[in-house]
């Protein structure tokens, strides 16, 4: 009386099996080069940006980097070696790249670095004004 349905399709069995097969790689590999090509645009677009007065680069390079190095290997490795030979470069870049990023903190560290670089030590201003302003009172 009572019988068990399923939801799940039969198998394709034969000659369309494997048909059906390829033609699913081909659009997933299709698909993939897509989005690297998409990625590799935003980045070169980051770039320009980031270059111009302005703070747009920065987040479509880190969208370009996130969606090229997701789908390519050969760039996920070449990425690793990029870190190993110059982490402090680099380490800001993944903090950025995580799926929770870390963006404030990367802004303030990379704001601090840059200051480091351009101004003399008796005129730096933005370590103390964080210690002053935005630390919390005690007591």
């Amino acid at each position: 009386m009572l019988q068990a349905v399923s939801l799940r399709p039969e198998p394709i069995s034969g000659v369309f099996a494997g048909l059906i097969a390829s033609a699913r790689k081909a659009t997933r590999d299709g698909l993939r080069l897509v989005v690297i090509a998409l990625g590799l645009v935003l980045m070169a677009g980051g770039f320009v940006l980031a270059v111009l007065p302005g703070h747009l680069g920065l987040p479509l390079l880190a969208i370009g980097l996130i969606l090229v190095l997701r789908n390519s290997i050969a760039a996920r490795r070449q990425f690793i070696r990029l870190q190993r030979s110059h982490p402090r470069v680099v380490f800001p870049l993944r903090r950025l790249i995580r799926r929770d990023p870390e963006i404030f903190p990367v802004l303030w560290q990379q704001a601090l670095r840059l200051e480091r670089l351009v101004v003399p030590a008796g005129l730096r201003r933005a370590g103390l004004w964080r210690r002053r302003y935005f630390r919390p009172k005690r007591g």
